[in-house]
């Protein structure tokens, strides 16, 4: 394991490595398989916000996410406020196109450092090219780039960018596309989210996770009619574009008969939230998985729509 202060080091930790290797930020949107990871591991540490001018905000790949969003708020940069309390590092933000309650990432980033290793180049992309998609980006699944720093494009503001999201409109009191204090809008996000288990705290086991395990299915609107008829009613639901519809994975979880807290063995679903699959103690990942393949089953048994997990699996 080798640990790097600096995107440079971590290039040259990659460059000068035998064998495969595994670069981790926090490591919380990560499943490793049970036999480890036969090569090495790149710890990515390197930390740092600055201010480059024209509204730019850059961050370092290792700087731990959550502290970045504290940071807009407290330094009023509106923008990313409602991705409070996500854990892991920003430079896994663009990776997996992160968002939460109206918000993602893609929304705001102006470009990505990058190292491509097949070419051994180092340079800035567009947003347009890293094909940001719906918890997608050409980063995904691929060995073959390096998130060096993030640039976010910001708003000077001491208010929220409009709340999107209508959970979280009801949790400040305020309409859909009405804005808020910045702090306001952190604050009542990390409520939101410790109440389903989505803000760390080591004596919680419905923390025990990697958060979400499943997206929610985008789907077209043949196979929604279907899943509605099979449900006798409209699951919840939001337009996807390019006539897709994304569907609840939470709801489809609970319509197939699982239930908050429902447990197989050392895991088991969260008791405050079904998307999260969860260690109750002493689980392995072959546990998990076992259990996160027993849930896409019957959702697929019941709504002919198959699940597919969040994290990234290094098996």
């Amino acid at each position: 394991m080798i640990e790097t202060r600096h995107w440079s080091e971590a290039v040259e930790a990659i460059r000068g490595a035998a064998g495969r290797t595994l670069v981790l930020g926090g490591g919380s949107n990560v499943v490793i398989g049970d036999a480890g990871f036969d090569g090495t591991v790149v710890l990515l540490r390197g930390e740092g916000v600055e201010e480059v001018g024209g509204g730019l905000v850059r961050v370092q790949a290792g700087h731990v996410w959550d502290e970045f969003a504290a940071w807009t708020v407290a330094n009023g940069c509106s923008g990313v406020e409602c991705l409070s309390g996500i854990p892991g590092s920003a430079g896994a933000t663009p990776i997996q196109n992160v968002g939460a309650y109206g918000q993602e990432v893609a929304q705001t980033i102006a470009a990505v450092k990058v190292w491509d290793r097949e070419v051994d180049e180092i340079r800035d992309w567009s947003p347009a090219e890293c094909g940001f998609a719906y918890r997608r980006s050409v980063f995904k699944h691929s060995d073959r780039y390096l998130v060096l720093s993030v640039d976010f494009r910001l708003e000077a503001s001491g208010v929220s960018q409009p709340v999107a999201y209508a959970e979280l409109a009801k949790r400040l009191g305020v309409d859909v596309g009405e804005r808020v204090p910045l702090g306001l809008a952190r604050e009542a996000v990390l409520e939101l989210r410790r109440g389903k288990g989505m803000v760390l705290d080591e004596a919680d086991h419905d923390t025990w996770s990697a958060g979400s395990f499943f997206t929610n299915p985008l789907i077209d609107a043949h196979a929604f009619h279907e899943v509605a008829e099979r449900a006798g009613g409209e699951p919840p639901h939001w337009p996807a574009g390019e006539g897709t519809v994304k569907v609840s994975a939470a709801w489809l979880i609970g319509a197939a008969g699982f239930a908050k807290g429902y447990e197989r063995g050392n895991v088991g679903l969260s008791t405050k939230h079904t998307l999260a699959l969860t260690n109750r103690g002493g689980a392995t990942a072959g546990e998990l998985l076992a259990l996160a393949d027993e849930v896409a089953d019957k959702v697929e048994a019941d709504f002919g729509v198959r699940l597919h997990p969040e994290p990234v699996m290094v098996l």
